[in-house]
């Protein structure tokens, strides 16, 4: 397979990073194709944490090209102290960084209009990490953005800078247009060696049968069409942000990994139709460390939803399964799947797009046996107890999918492969 995407399929924070680290070790690209500074991807490796929320996650092996395309929005001061964080842990990005001259700019007049829109919504607010992603990607749908390409042309800049500010109705002096307009000018000059235009160098990869990933930021019930409207991110996180994102066909993708965790979270408001908020919930989120990389809020924790997990494989033409933070549930003495869903006395097999449905929702499970033995060890599926085993096996058997990779720790090292 010369071109394999990797998805995260629920509410996000599904340890995709990891995924996309391990098969990085053979991948020649890792492409990001949307979102922006609002993902918070975490890899452990080497006895190193690393957070990224830009640059992708493929930049720790040494030969791999890391590529962020026209779909991500950016934030230059955000992505320069990124870049500069991972120099000082010895990361070299000279020559391996490319980014999409197309990229939408996250300014700090979005962050800003965030803050406020949040703040507007008082009960109803979204829960966005304030990163100012959701005004970025308006200001694009609206067409007075500014994209990092633009930085190249200073009078076309300003011009459009004062233009923003008016479509916003903010008032802005001549010299703080000037201060931001300068800022970005700044930015320009350390990061232009790395824009470029990157759909056609992928294309040309891709017929060179180079082995590249696609890595996916937030999760499918997060899609800006498909996920739990309005209590979404603002881009399209499915296998379709692919080909919009980054310019490569759709059926350029040889292979779809749908990644989810041995449980469920959100972070943020919104529906949640499994969510346990009890002392194994309590549990959960201690054990798996369920806080955001991004905001450090605590994670909302539940049971796996296989109702929710088989609509968004669906979505995406999931191939294969990654389960991971499978260690996280050791030590319960019983582990739930929810099967279905039951709204007055009518059983529903599907995840309803209905809001206003779905905080009406009883869940069905299935219930297994718990088991005791820490996974952190096991390398191999014959290692795993039965108990864990047939946990997954019942995982596969609903998502109707087989799985590929198992998540057993946060170390590269700790994943075990299934063979077919």
């Amino acid at each position: 397979m010369s071109s394999i995407a990797v998805l995260g399929c629920m509410w996000g924070d599904e340890a995709k990073a990891k995924i996309v680290d391990y098969l990085g070790i053979t991948a020649d690209v890792v492409v990001r194709f949307q979102g922006g500074a609002n993902a918070g991807h975490t890899i452990h490796h080497g006895g190193r944490k690393y957070v990224f929320h830009l640059v992708p996650s493929g930049i720790l092996n040494p030969d791999t090209i890391c590529v962020i395309g026209a779909g991500v929005v950016i934030d230059p001061r955000a992505l320069e102290n990124e870049m500069e964080q991972l120099r000082g842990q010895g990361v070299e990005i000279s020559h391996r960084l490319l980014i999409d001259e197309r990229c939408g700019l996250v300014l700090a007049l979005h962050q800003d209009l965030d803050r406020r829109a949040e703040h507007a919504k008082g009960e109803q607010k979204i829960g966005t990490t304030l990163r100012g992603i959701g005004p970025a990607y308006s200001d694009l749908t609206a067409r007075v953005a500014l994209r990092i390409g633009d930085l190249k042309h200073p009078e076309w800049t300003r011009q459009r800078l004062a233009q923003l500010y008016d479509y916003h109705g903010q008032a802005v002096s001549t010299g703080e247009l000037e201060s931001v307009a300068t800022s970005l000018f700044e930015s320009w000059q350390r990061l232009s060696d790395f824009v470029t235009t990157v759909d056609d160098k992928l294309y040309d990869w891709y017929l060179q049968d180079k082995r590249i990933l696609f890595e996916g930021a937030q999760g499918t019930l997060l899609d800006l069409s498909y996920g739990t409207y309005p209590f979404v991110t603002s881009s399209h996180t499915s296998v379709g942000g692919i080909p919009v994102g980054c310019g490569l066909p759709l059926r350029c993708i040889n292979k779809v990994i749908g990644v989810y965790k041995a449980y469920s979270t959100r972070v943020g408001d919104g529906p949640f139709p499994t969510e346990l908020t009890d002392a194994v919930g309590d549990r959960i989120r201690k054990q798996g460390n369920e806080y955001g990389s991004t905001t450090g809020r605590p994670r909302r924790c539940g049971w796996f939803d296989a109702v929710a997990a088989k609509y968004t494989a669906r979505i995406n033409g999931v191939d294969t399964l990654a389960v991971t933070l499978l260690d996280v549930l050791s030590g319960l003495e019983s582990v739930k799947i929810c099967t279905g869903y039951w709204v007055d006395n009518q059983r529903l097999d599907y995840f309803p797009s209905d809001l206003h449905l779905l905080p009406q929702l009883q869940t069905e499970y299935l219930t297994l046996k718990g088991w005791e033995q820490d996974l952190g060890e096991c390398r191999g599926l014959h290692q795993l107890p039965r108990a864990a085993k047939d946990y997954l096996e019942a995982i596969q058997d609903l998502l109707e999918r087989p799985v590929e990779l198992i998540s057993v720790g946060r170390d590269r090292d700790q994943t075990i492969v299934v063979r077919s």
